[in-house]
């Protein structure tokens, strides 16, 4: 079975990895006003099928905010929506699935979001995040374990960039998705690999 590149990307993010970097944040990150980089944010979900194996799947071309303060963490803000008609699975039936009023009904709810409300500093370069997201209509709080990846300037676009990945772990049927439970499984472990780039 051929794999589509963007599910692989996917499947990289969520297996756990090492520190990619080892600089801390207030280093050697700019603060300001940040903005999301759409073609390296990514968010992976995954939850267990039937028992047997974790089914994952991607959503991308997120968009919104970072305030970002190296020296006061505490200070900084998140503020992202993500177009939950991006999600996509290695199975196109599923995916449109996914989609429909079973599950996500993106007709009605086409986007989700995340705002920050508190960051607490963990160590040199991670943070726990709370903040609500609101998915399916249902806004509930959930806490982002964050790991600072790395900052620097894009080879590519020259646009300074700042780099993050992160884990959370929510109930869908805490969102009002209850499709075959419990055959399918409640809890969805989300990977987040976030891209910010500063604004001038």
């Amino acid at each position: 079975m051929k794999f589509p590149l963007c599910l692989l990307t996917a499947l990289a993010i969520a297996l756990p990895s090492a520190p990619l970097a080892a600089t801390t944040p207030a280093a050697d990150v700019r603060p300001g006003q940040y903005r999301v980089e759409p073609g390296h944010t990514q968010i992976a979900f995954s939850l267990l099928h039937m028992g047997f194996t974790p089914y994952v799947g991607l959503l991308a071309g997120a968009s919104g905010t970072l305030r970002l303060d190296p020296a006061l963490p505490a200070a900084s803000r998140l503020n992202v929506t993500v177009p939950i008609d991006s999600i996509i699975t290695t199975s196109p039936v599923l995916t449109t699935e996914l989609k429909g009023q079973d599950w996500f009904d993106t007709a009605r709810y086409p986007t989700a979001t995340f705002v920050s409300s508190r960051v607490v500093p963990v160590g040199a370069d991670h943070a726990s995040v709370t903040g609500d997201l609101t998915l399916h209509g249902v806004t509930r709080p959930v806490v982002l374990q964050v790991q600072y990846v790395g900052a620097g300037i894009n080879p590519l676009d020259k646009a300074y960039t700042v780099g993050f990945q992160a884990t959370a772990t929510i109930q869908r049927s805490a969102f009002g998705m209850k499709t075959y439970l419990p055959i399918v499984g409640d809890e969805v472990t989300l990977s987040i690999a976030g891209a910010f780039e500063k604004q001038d």
